[in-house]
């Protein structure tokens, strides 16, 4: 698999800091990310992102800082445009917005298709930008857009988000529409297969995950999950089953770093916060909005248990105990996830914070390289490989 360099880093362990050691591997290998929702962000925010950015978890300073080399820009469609309509018309309007980065900015970005021109591009110096598709309601009930898409560049669909839709059933539903996929949500899993889209299984439950991976020829990615084994109940996350079934068919789950993601007790503080505001703010007549907020904000802070970059590595030690090496990557939800972020994992300058986590704990460079990039590498090519027979 490709490395833009080998870091000749053993010979000198004892005069290199574990930090340092971090960095430079941060900035040798590549760095893929499955899953930033600047392009949502920026739909309701525009900003040069070319620029360090006072909002948002990602720009390309930061970026650079925290050696992320191919950051998959995810075309977000909220549920609510299953009911509207319009679904896929937002999601042009997402591809859109990152077109437009790349078209002004050509001198630091550059959209790609597949790993090849991933290599290329960071060859050249510039950040590549693969998208995937979150919510496969913009499909509608047309098998050709599966291709449309595709031409689009669209790199992985993940079949749902927050409600059952045209194609399976969601997590965090439930209504169960489907008891898993539709009549036509399998006939788009053997589309994908046969257009090269990858198959993303993050936000589908249990029952229409198994049943994908009945249908699947190519393996497939859970592109922002977690381990189940760390918050027991939340369908959302995937389970150790689930996660030996998807590396049985040389598949890959991508951590997700939302706390609430990596810790229960962390889902646990957000329930607690969430109903004492409730019950604070309807007693709150006499406050205006911008004091209620700002109380809002302060409590949250306050009271909120966010996780670490500790707890991401308990994550990936996790996947490899339960599958492998080979079936673990990084899936952040950077720019999704409000501020639920773990300690040490704020924004995108922050990889080498992981990768010095998996030093500590014995990781190797080329056990670090395939969590950064070849794993999802892997995949991608497979699935290319087999649309391609």
């Amino acid at each position: 698999m490709f490395v833009i360099c080998s870091i000749g880093l053993t010979s000198n362990m004892n005069s290199t800091s574990l930090a340092d050691r971090a960095q430079e591997l941060a900035h040798g290998l590549i760095i893929t990310d499955g899953h930033i929702d600047l392009p949502f962000r920026l739909s309701k925010n525009m900003e040069d992102v070319s620029q360090q950015t006072e909002r948002g978890d990602f720009d390309y300073v930061r970026a650079k800082k925290g050696g992320l080399d191919a950051p998959f820009m995810s075309i977000y469609v909220p549920a609510s445009y299953q009911e509207s309509g319009g679904a896929k018309e937002f999601a042009n309007s997402l591809i859109r917005i990152v077109e437009d980065i790349v078209d002004k900015h050509q001198d630091k970005f550059v959209m790609v298709r597949n790993p090849v021109e991933v290599e290329s591009a960071i060859e050249q110096g510039l950040l590549a930008l693969p998208m995937g598709l979150e919510n496969g309601a913009p499909l509608e009930d047309d098998l050709q857009n599966v291709q449309y898409f595709r031409q689009r560049g669209i790199s992985y669909i993940t079949l749902t988000h927050a409600k059952d839709n045209q194609i399976c059933d969601s997590s965090y539903d439930t209504t169960r529409t489907w008891n898993g996929l539709s009549d036509f949500g399998a006939q788009v899993i053997k589309e994908m297969n046969r257009v090269g889209v990858m198959i993303d299984v993050s936000h589908v439950t249990d029952n229409a995950f198994y049943q994908i991976m009945q249908i699947t020829k190519a393996p497939v990615i859970a592109s922002h999950s977690s381990c189940r084994h760390f918050t027991p109940g939340w369908e959302r996350n995937m389970s150790d089953d689930m996660i030996q079934t998807l590396a049985q068919k040389s598949g890959v789950i991508q951590i997700n770093f939302g706390s609430t993601f990596l810790d229960s007790s962390s889902a646990g503080s957000q329930e607690e916060i969430t109903a004492h505001l409730e019950k604070w703010e309807s007693e709150q007549a006499a406050l205006s909005q911008s004091e209620i907020d700002q109380y809002r904000q302060q409590y949250y802070r306050q009271h909120y248990i966010y996780a670490s970059v500790s707890r991401v590595a308990d994550h990936i030690d996790h996947v490899v105990r339960v599958a492998g090496i080979d079936y673990v990557g990084l899936g952040s939800d950077f720019d999704g996830l409000g501020d639920s972020l773990p300690v040490g994992l704020k924004d995108v300058s922050q990889y080498p914070n992981l990768i010095e986590e998996l030093l500590k704990r014995g990781y190797s460079e080329q056990d670090i390289a395939k969590i950064c990039y070849q794993n999802v590498s892997r995949v991608w090519s497979q699935v290319l490989a087999i649309a391609s027979t």
